[in-house]
């Protein structure tokens, strides 16, 4: 009897086919879901790290606009969407009439909701990610289920008796958690590799703020404590 997967997929039921298909569907989604991410997090990485020099160039000559202007040639780094935010917070803020700590306040806020809305932008596919990865083992295992139940049936329909008389149809119930296992390894292992990845570029925009603010604070006179 051959046992390869082709062939157990040939000779499962109707059942283990749609359980297998299903699978199938999940692990193709899961790889597109594993490649855009990287693909996302390497762009905002590599943007990140060409902004810095400008930003940080910009800041030094006091050229707040330009330095927002040199923002949009990055359209994927992480830390040029949360400071331009601040910044043109800043430069709206400074031409109204509010208070020294009014102005820090809102640039405040204005950096703590770039920094959420990109990080939620981030984020999307991860829940996809780990649906899969808990979920997949146990869409195998109601196939192993349903596949013994069956052998065990077929058993009893035929009176015949012994290990060899269910052996080929546990075998071919089996291959389903197999699958499944391959589907939820992979997607688990990605989950935790890109959650790890984006609470590293949470604490860049974190941090990245924290900065902007003191250079407010710094270089602007900008009084925190004053009214």
């Amino acid at each position: 009897m051959e046992t390869g997967p082709i062939d157990m997929f040939i000779k499962a039921g109707p059942f283990a086919k749609g359980i297998i298909i299903l699978l199938l569907i999940l692990s193709v989604y899961s790889i597109s879901v594993m490649f855009e991410k990287f693909m996302t997090y390497r762009a905002a990485r590599k943007e990140s790290l060409e902004y810095l020099p400008t930003l940080a160039r910009c800041l030094k000559a006091d050229k707040l606009q330009e330095a927002i202007d040199a923002s949009k040639r990055y359209k994927k780094a992480h830390i040029a969407k949360v400071t331009s935010a601040g910044l043109l917070e800043f430069l709206n803020q400074k031409g109204g009439a509010g208070t020294s700590y009014d102005i820090v306040e809102a640039v405040k806020r204005q950096l703590e909701m770039a920094s959420a809305l990109t990080a939620a932008e981030m984020k999307k596919g991860l829940g996809a990610l780990a649906t899969i990865g808990s979920t997949a083992p146990f869409i195998g295992l109601l196939g192993t289920v349903m596949g013994i139940v069956k052998a065990f049936s077929g058993m009893a329909t035929s009176g015949s008796g012994g290990i060899g008389a269910i052996a080929a149809g546990i075998a071919e119930a089996l291959i389903t958690t197999a699958f499944g296992l391959l589907v939820a390894i992979p997607a688990v292992m990605a989950f935790n590799y890109f959650t790890n990845r984006l609470e590293r570029f949470q604490i860049e925009m974190t941090n990245s703020s924290a900065e902007l603010i003191d250079f407010f604070l710094k270089k602007h006179g900008v009084s925190y404590g004053a009214k």
